[in-house]
């Protein structure tokens, strides 16, 4: 067994182990924030990082799963498995919406219109008083439920994001790492070149859109149930500044660098919460440096492009589909 095995599995079984090793509430809610945030962070990269548009409205997709799930819990009566999965479901179908302005528009305009969309679904969350109670939110939403056992404490819910995080990884993977991953990656080096060797790039965007607003409204679901509370004020702008923040740090184009991203700007702050008048400056320093210095992200785009062109290399056949 060589030392990178060795490492995995070490891992492996610290994570599995973290809530009865760690035994403390307040740094469990910090490693079940960092999966949110790492489920978030992985749909987005898929839009912005594997394909290329430019989308500043992610907060949007997280709060619609949030309050679809809320609703449907509280209004319908539904478990939280089936609110998970409608609202999952609703929040793609919302993606694939907000994907059809791709198709005409690009870079910073995108950005443009989907800052617009994710303002505009935040001011009906405010204003639509008798569906969300406006800025008083909605409390009371129920925990997840297997047969007699409820979710009360921190550690059911630790474990259940932890197997989202797996799958959503295990998915986007399989995605991005297939023809049709190949064939996002195109869209996002040269459009014209793409749809010129026959790739449906109207196909990948609306796909990528989807496929990112669809994990974003699974993390929204676990999000409500596990605060059992959600309002405007939990979807703001400066919250899809950060998960963008999170994948351009991380490394654009790659899941482990979205992990990382995710990782580090969730402990930073905490870690610098010692500094309480300037937390926020050294904050924002680190990104600036970071920036700077490593424009590329922690996890370097050398391996990627690495990957892709060996990819490559074995053959891309025309994607008509």
């Amino acid at each position: 067994m060589n030392k990178k095995s060795i490492i995995s599995i070490a891992l492996i079984g610290l994570t599995l182990a973290a809530p009865w090793l760690i035994r403390n509430e307040y740094y469990l809610h910090i490693l079940i924030t960092i999966g949110i945030y790492i489920m978030l962070t992985l749909g987005l990269n898929l839009i912005t990082g594997y394909t290329g548009q430019f989308s500043m409205g992610h907060a949007a997709f997280y709060g619609i799963g949030a309050y679809i799930a809320a609703l449907a819990m509280l209004r319908c009566g539904l478990s939280f498995w089936f609110a998970l999965i409608i609202s999952a479901v609703l929040t793609a179908i919302a993606g694939f919406f907000l994907g059809l302005p791709a198709l005409r528009l690009q870079g910073d305009y995108l950005g443009i219109v989907t800052l617009g969309f994710g303002e505009i679904i935040r001011l009906v969350f405010v204003n639509w008083v008798s569906v969300t109670r406006g800025p008083m939110g909605l409390p009371g939403i129920p925990a997840p439920q297997i047969g007699s056992y409820v979710f009360e404490e921190k550690t059911p819910y630790y474990y259940l994001i932890l197997l989202m995080v797996v799958l959503t990884v295990f998915i986007i993977n399989r995605m991005v790492n297939s023809r049709f991953g190949l064939g996002l990656v195109t869209v996002r080096e040269d459009e014209v070149a793409a749809s010129a060797v026959g790739i449906n790039t109207t196909q990948k965007k609306l796909t990528a859109f989807a496929t990112g607003a669809f994990f974003a409204g699974l993390t929204g679901a676990f999000f409500a149930s596990y605060i059992s509370f959600v309002s405007p004020d939990s979807f703001m702008y400066i919250d899809s500044v950060t998960i963008l923040a999170m994948v351009v740090l991380g490394g654009m184009g790659s899941i482990p660098g979205s992990i990382v991203g995710a990782i580090v700007l969730v402990l930073a702050p905490e870690l610098l919460r010692f500094l309480v008048d300037y937390r926020m400056l050294l904050y924002g320093l680190i990104l600036i440096v970071m920036m700077i210095y490593r424009p590329e992200g922690f996890w370097g785009g050398s391996k990627r492009v690495k990957n892709i062109w060996l990819r490559a290399k074995g053959g891309y056949k025309h994607d008509h589909a």
